[in-house]
């Protein structure tokens, strides 16, 4: 399939139901995480909806021939720094580059904006989106074991200057 079935648009609340589906079946069928996960994707999207300020704030959505297969949120962590949330990508999807087009997305509106930093909370076992913050240069922060959603698990903050 070409680049040309290859469309981003902006997030609606009709897509946050299937984030949250994707987030969860996902992430159960690749690394074993159980329904806290799940949980915790419906808890950020729930948050998103009620404190979203548009002006500030923007979601997008990856569709390829017209199917959604993939999500990214800028969020406002504070006065100067955005956070990268919720980096999704289909098994269908991947390959493409589409995971750091959407990096890049969020780069882009949030550098617009006069954000000066750009903050990611991602897990140790995602290879491959953290080799998308690293080309991108997001720089880990802070490492921290833990047990969660089932798994023990090494929790990961990013940053990057903009």
């Amino acid at each position: 399939m070409s680049e040309a079935n290859i469309e981003l648009r902006e997030a609606l609340a009709s897509d946050m139901d299937w984030v949250v589906q994707q987030h969860g079946a996902q992430y159960l069928r690749e690394f074993g995480w159980n329904s806290e996960f799940e949980a915790l994707v419906a808890d950020i999207v729930t948050k998103m909806q009620a404190q979203h300020d548009p002006a500030w704030e923007r979601g997008w959505i990856a569709e390829l021939d017209g199917q959604r297969v993939g999500s990214v949120f800028v969020v406002r962590k504070g006065a100067t720094q955005a956070q990268l949330r919720l980096l999704l990508l289909t098994p269908k999807a991947r390959g493409r580059g589409l995971g750091s087009r959407l990096t890049d997305e969020c780069i882009a509106f949030a550098q617009a904006l006069g954000y000066q930093s750009m903050i990611l909370w991602t897990h140790s076992n995602l290879t491959v989106a953290r080799a998308i913050y690293a080309r991108r240069g997001f720089r880990l922060i802070q490492s921290e074991p833990y047990h969660g959603f089932g798994c023990d698990l090494v929790g990961e903050t990013w940053e990057r200057v903009l």
